[in-house]
């Protein structure tokens, strides 16, 4: 990998404005109805077919949407397309900084995605895609075809843990970085946040794209509060002439 390596460490501010809500935002799912935050835990949505039901009908409405990558997305991509190594660690479920054109191998989806569907029972995995017309034809908690099993989206939800290998390629991308642009992630959620100590700790310069403050503004050399829409192509930009 020719010349300084930049890591882009993506949370839920980097997808609004493809649509997307976040979760712990000023205006974030969470804070506007706390119950919501059950549909993401592990013990209440296998334990609950009711939360199952309004998972399901949330995935969903999300996937009715359509959500395109915006000018953020694109300019991570452009960023690597000019040669500058790049390596995306996102918390993001969304799938958005492949489709707007990032090598697969170079994004890692440290909470996994919902573009797949796997079983909690036999483990069969299956795109998500092919499980939308079983919820448009009535079937409000599919299970699954092959076992009956209870079927849920390919993310890592609370109360399970994250992937250690996609965790251990993140950590050897973080201490191999030379910058780490954190962008549109509040930083509390570890050990995805725990990357930041990482990077920094090797020496690497960090950027911070953010809202509202996060707890490693401290560590940033530069913190940026502008709409990551239009800050992040910006400072991209200004980086691509740095290096």
């Amino acid at each position: 990998m020719a010349g300084p390596l930049v890591a882009i460490m993506s949370g839920a501010g980097i997808s609004t404005e493809s649509g997307i809500p976040d979760y712990r935002g000023p205006n974030g799912v969470w804070r506007r109805d706390p119950e919501t935050e059950k549909l993401a835990t592990y013990e209440y949505y296998m334990a609950d077919p009711e939360i199952r039901r309004r998972s399901w009908r949330a995935r969903r409405a999300l996937w009715e949407l359509r959500p395109e990558p915006n000018a953020a997305h694109q300019a991570v991509t452009e960023l690597d397309r000019a040669g500058v190594p790049v390596r995306v660690i996102t918390q993001n479920v969304d799938g958005l900084h492949q489709r707007a054109g990032m090598a697969e191998h170079k994004v890692l989806e440290l909470h996994g995605s919902t573009q797949a569907v796997v079983c909690t029972g036999c483990g069969a995995r299956t795109p998500t895609a092919d499980v939308l017309p079983r919820l448009e034809a009535g079937e409000a908690d599919p299970p699954c075809l092959s076992c009956g099993g209870i079927l849920k989206t390919a993310t890592v939800m609370f109360g399970q843990e994250l992937d250690a290998e996609v965790l251990g390629k993140a950590a050897r991308i973080a201490r191999a970085c030379d910058v780490m642009i954190a962008v549109g992630t509040s930083l509390q959620v570890y050990p995805a946040a725990g990357l930041v100590d990482i990077a920094a700790g090797g020496g690497a310069r960090l950027i911070i794209v953010n809202a509202e403050p996060t707890p490693y503004d401290g560590l940033a050399s530069e913190v940026i509060r502008e709409p990551i829409g239009t800050a992040l192509p910006q400072r991209l930009a200004q980086l691509k002439d740095e290096l």
